[in-house]
Parts: C-alpha cells; sequence; structure tokens
C-alpha cells in the first residue's frame, strides 16, 4: 500500500488513534493534514511524519465545535493540496454519564463527535468526488453495545449516531465512487478515560478490568488501529463501503 500524491485529513492527530494513524500514513508517502486544539502536540507529531519521507504535513489548529475552524480544515487543505483523497473523522470526545445527569453532557457529545464530523464531510464531499476517494469513521465499540461499568451513555449514543452516519452516507456517495467505513475500537491505549473525566486511579482500574475481561486479555494499540484504517482507505478495500469494522479482543462477544 501506498499513499503517493495522496491527500489525507486527520481530525485529533495529536494524541492516540489520530498521531498512530499520522504516522502511518507519512511512512507510506501521504500529504498529511493533522487537525487538532493542541498545536504544541500536533507540531511534534509533524515532525514525526515528516522525518518518514520528508513530506511536511499541514498543520491546522480547529476546535471542531466551532463552525469556522471546520470551513477552515477544508479551505486549508484546498489551497495548500489542492483536493481531498482521505478523510479520517477520528476527533472524538469521552462523555461519562448517564441519564440522571441531564441533558447538558449529550448536546456537547453531540456538538464534539457527530456534528462535526458530518459537517467536515459534508464540505469535503465535492473533492471526495472528485477524487473518488473516501472517509474513515472512528467510533467505538460503545457504540453497539452498552458499557455500564464506565457510565458511558452520552459518548455511546452519539458513536451510534456515528456508526449509522457512515451507512447512510456510504450509500448516498457510492453512486460517486465514494466509500465510508467506520472502525469500531474496544478497549485502547489512548488518553480516552482521562479525557472523559476519570481519576487516573479510576482510570487504570477500568482498563485493568476491561482488559483481563476481554478474551484475548489485552489492550488493543493505536498503531493496530491505524493499521486497519490505512486498509480501509487503500486500494486493496476497494469493494468495502458502509462497513462497521470491529477492533476489540473479542470484547463484543461477552
Amino acid at each position: 500500500m501506498d499513499f503517493i500524491n495522496k491527500v489525507v485529513v486527520i481530525t485529533g492527530a495529536s494524541s492516540g488513534i489520530g498521531a498512530a494513524a499520522a504516522v502511518l500514513y507519512s511512512k507510506q508517502s501521504a500529504k498529511l493534514v493533522l487537525v487538532g486544539r493542541n498545536e504544541e502536540a500536533l507540531n511534534d507529531v509533524a515532525k514525526q511524519c515528516e522525518e518518514a519521507k520528508g513530506i511536511k504535513p499541514l498543520v491546522v489548529k480547529a476546535d471542531l465545535t466551532v463552525d469556522e475552524d471546520v470551513q477552515n480544515i477544508v479551505k486549508s487543505t484546498i489551497e495548500a493540496f489542492g483536493g481531498i483523497d482521505v478523510l479520517v473523522n477520528n476527533a472524538g470526545v469521552g462523555f461519562h454519564g448517564s441519564i440522571r445527569d441531564g441533558i447538558e453532557l449529550l448536546d456537547r457529545a453531540f456538538a464534539s463527535n457527530l456534528r462535526s464530523a458530518y459537517l467536515l464531510t459534508s464540505l469535503a464531499t465535492p473533492y471526495l468526488i472528485q477524487s473518488k476517494g473516501n472517509v474513515v469513521n472512528v467510533s467505538s465499540v460503545a457504540g453497539i453495545k452498552p458499557i455500564p461499568q464506565l457510565k458511558l451513555l452520552p459518548y455511546s449514543v452519539t458513536k451510534a449516531g456515528i456508526d449509522q452516519f457512515t451507512r447512510c452516507v456510504a450509500l448516498e456517495l457510492a453512486p460517486y465512487g465514494v466509500r465510508v467505513n467506520s472502525v469500531n475500537p474496544g478497549c485502547t491505549k489512548t488518553p480516552f478515560l482521562g479525557a472523559a473525566g476519570f481519576s487516573e486511579e479510576t482510570a487504570i482500574k477500568a482498563f485493568e478490568n476491561l482488559c483481563k475481561n476481554n478474551p484475548l486479555r489485552k489492550v488493543v494499540e493505536p498503531e493496530e488501529i491505524a493499521d486497519y484504517m490505512l486498509y480501509l482507505s487503500s486500494d486493496r478495500a476497494r469493494s468495502i463501503t458502509g462497513s462497521i469494522r470491529v477492533i476489540d479482543n473479542g470484547e463484543m462477544l461477552i
């Protein structure tokens, strides 16, 4: 697989799965657009990417809940590279809460995890049609099955929305040669739980419990998910669209 002269936009590229994906695409000669809120961390990832093949990524600092920032991602990408071949909607925020915590958490989760991906995909679609490109959405097993021990209701609802968004957009854009797929990780070694509001101690215990209870008794590494994303966005997956791909050490089986 190589992505020579392919323009790949990755949101949430400053850490975790997004950073791992950026490094992997860079090794396949992609022209990268790295999007996130932490500019310093983005620049660190960009440096790693440039070292791979000497191709300097475009860094776009953006808050995806701000429409003008989302519009600027597409505008800056087209100005720099002239098109979009792959859009990776990876950015997402964990929201810890239950139905008794009111509606505010759902509103925030919706804005961060679903509305932002919807808007960015909408704006990128004309360019994806031109390139017959594709979209990879990063969802979660939490969008398919409840994870009651973590109380991730707002997050889970938005990830279920991402899965249906994937199916619907895949069907709509298939006549134009544009593919849309989703990767749904299980327990993964990222800063997710801390960002969701869990204390470090609680996050470590939750991680240990989830890992020891899944069938393969281990955690998913960000690089594994990045590898799956790379495959789905490559020509090797040219007949795959509307697919919800789970990578979870068998977590869905229990």
